[in-house]
């Protein structure tokens, strides 16, 4: 009995200290872990230890891809980030192998097995969509101090022949590799940006990229994306024997080529898609008019992805036009593709157009690949009688309409302000190029505001504020309409107004939405008791610059690292104030004009029949600005800041 018990006894020893050690840290962790990193700003949430992809492309066309990853969190905001997360395909790709360990402060560690890895559909708003993605979530479990870290290993076949490398987000990062390894006779090239060129390490046919103490990366108003600010590395490889299996990209015309011909197929004019362009243009009486029924109903389908057979480039490829039609929902290029036939059954030419949504200056020139692109638009071939602000002169195509059959708050004649100014490629064979998109001046963004308010002989104001804007400036007035609730808009508008008055009621919100016309009005009914300050029952103090815009750019840091972006916009405000009986105006400041090469301000002050008349105006150019230029843009929002808090003072007779 005791020999049994003594022999239970070791076993259970032996159980335990196989469980401790199960949840060992392997030593690339342990190494990262004992790093010291640099003391960092207190609103760095972590730094990363430890980021590194080793890709391994085989001779039996298979990608087989380990990311090995580590991160110190260092305060409580840094505890979300203790997650890991891989992307796969299900048709051509799976993960191998997926592991997660965190090494608590007091220096213990938590393994997460199989059951807390999740596995879940990429993007919730597809039917259904082939990438998938597993996932280990540890930011409960992360305190300030703790290290996560994980490796994942999967594999893949790819579409073509290339690869990008981001080697940070807007974390600092100590240490941050690519590595790929290619069969004999295989050879890579790379090309670098956001940084000095990186030249790779080379033993036989294995390539390594490696940048250290990489440094964080602040958000900051006004600027680009992180991923135009991070290191990034495209890579390019490809077999010495032309035979082999897959597309390599030399140029442009290439790329045009080779998704020309994923579209031009699915393009289909049958009778269901000739008909309903006949029924939709019934009553359009020009070209414009044609294209405009068109786009209000392709824009009005609704946006549903099911993406099949990705793997084999139907990622890329439309659904024919008439299926699409006939379904009633399409993603961007489904929706594209049936403008395009629509269009084409009407006897206009149109043109697909790959573009990434998200920053206009994300696509790159020197690297010619369809990895670069995100979204789809179109391109629509114009006559010379059609005139609108987002055309362009192709110089073997002629003039295109360039619109965004997806975006439903953007009419045809303008273009999302997130596209305008991209490099996108116009997808029309071995015609297509990689072309500038167009940038709508600040006139055709525009706001003007006109003010009736009445100022009462206690303070107290009360009055009605007018909007009407066009273009991009409508857009985000009839996003924000279309996306909130009633009384949640009228929320939204109250705090824009309450911001500028603290007192303000508002008795009425009656928004109307022109968007055929590209436009949107506003008008707001308020009152505000003791909005002006009284003072010794004599004088009465007020701003008459009552409320701001909805858009305002504060730029307050002292410093920055970042380009500062700004998108064409136009302002104008026309108030009057009515004053009250028996005051007159004894202190106006005086008037502000300023002029800088990305924009220019002005405002005036004028007393007319017991009213003071108040006009600001303002234009920005598109522009993007070196950081070593922020005190002048600064400098030019701080004094038209200043400009607008500048008080009127008013003396009882």
């Amino acid at each position: 009995m005791k020999r049994r018990l003594f022999f239970l006894l070791l076993l259970n020893v032996f159980l335990i200290g196989t469980a401790i050690a199960s949840d060992e840290a392997p030593g690339w962790l342990m190494q990262a872990a004992s790093l010291k990193p640099p003391v960092y700003d207190k609103d760095v949430p972590a730094v990363v230890l430890r980021n590194e992809q080793q890709t391994v492309y085989g001779s039996d066309g298979k990608l087989v891809v380990t990311e090995t990853y580590a991160i110190r969190i260092l305060n409580k905001d840094g505890r979300r980030l203790a997650h890991a997360a891989v992307f796969y395909l299900v048709s051509t790709g799976k993960v191998r192998d997926m592991n997660g360990w965190l090494i608590r402060p007091d220096g213990t560690t938590k393994k997460y097995e199989k059951n807390a890895i999740l596995d879940m559909i990429s993007d919730p708003d597809d039917v259904y969509n082939e990438g998938r993605i597993k996932s280990i979530n540890a930011s409960d479990d992360a305190d300030s101090g703790a290290v996560f870290g994980y490796q994942i290993t999967s594999e893949e076949r790819p579409l073509f022949f290339q690869d990008t490398w981001t080697f940070q987000g807007r974390l600092p990062t100590l240490s941050s590799r690519y590595t790929l390894s290619l069969p004999a006779g295989w050879k890579a090239s790379s090309v670098t940006f956001n940084h000095t060129d990186i030249q790779p390490q080379v033993n036989g046919s294995t390539y390594t990229w490696q940048l250290d103490n990489l440094a964080p990366i602040p958000p900051e108003p006004a600027s680009p994306s992180v991923r135009n600010l991070a290191p990034r590395l495209t890579v390019n490889y490809f077999s010495e024997n032309t035979a082999a299996a897959g597309p390599n990209f030399t140029g442009w015309k290439e790329v045009s080529r080779w998704v020309s011909d994923l579209h031009s197929s699915q393009v289909v004019v049958d009778d269901a898609v000739a008909g309903k362009a006949r029924e939709l243009t019934l009553n359009a009486k020009t070209e414009l008019e044609r294209i405009q029924a068109i786009a209000v109903f392709v824009q009005n389908l609704q946006y549903i992805s099911i993406d099949i057979g990705v793997g084999y480039g139907n990622g890329i490829k439309p659904r024919a036009s008439n299926l699409v039609l006939s379904r009633g929902y399409g993603d961007c290029k489904d929706k594209a593709n049936l403008m395009r036939a629509m269009l084409k059954s009407l006897g206009i030419e149109a043109y697909p157009v790959a573009i990434y949504s998200g920053d206009p200056t994300y696509v790159r020139e020197e690297w010619a690949s369809p990895g670069q692109f995100n979204h789809c638009i179109i391109a629509i071939k114009l006559s010379a009688a059609s005139q609108a602000a987002t055309v362009i002169d192709h110089p073997k195509l002629g003039r295109l309409l360039i619109f965004d059959a997806t975006d439903p708050y953007t009419p045809v004649g303008d273009l999302p302000e997130s596209l305008q100014g991209s490099l996108a490629l116009i997808l029309a064979g071995d015609d297509g190029t990689l072309s500038k998109m167009p940038v709508t001046p600040p006139e055709a963004n525009k706001l003007d505001r006109f003010t009736e308010l009445t100022l009462d002989v206690d303070g107290n104001l009360q009055g009605v504020i007018r909007e009407r804007s066009v273009g991009q400036a409508a857009v985000g007035e009839r996003a924000l309409r279309r996306l909130l609730s009633p009384p949640d808009y009228n929320k939204r508008i109250e705090q824009w107004i309450v911001n500028g008055i603290s007192t303000a009621r508002l008795s009425k919100i009656s928004p109307v939405d022109k968007i055929a016309e590209g436009r949107f009005e506003l008008d707001v009914e308020l009152s505000a008791p003791s909005y002006a300050q009284l003072m010794q029952g004599r004088l009465m103090i007020f701003k008459p610059a009552v409320v701001s815009r909805l858009n305002s750019l504060w730029l307050t840091e002292p410093t920055r690292t970042s380009p500062i972006v700004l998108d064409p916009y136009s302002f104008t405000e026309t108030s009057t104030i009515k004053l009250p009986v028996g005051f007159t105006v004894d202190e106006m400041p005086d008037p502000v004009s300023l002029e800088t090469p990305f924009g220019k301000y002005s405002n005036s002050y004028q007393v007319k029949e017991g009213s003071l008349l108040f006009t600001r105006n303002m234009v920005l150019n598109s522009a993007r600005i070196p950081a070593d230029k922020y005190a002048s843009v600064k400098d030019f929002f701080i004094k038209i800041r200043n400009a607008e808090q500048a008080p009127v003072v008013l003396l009882k007779k």
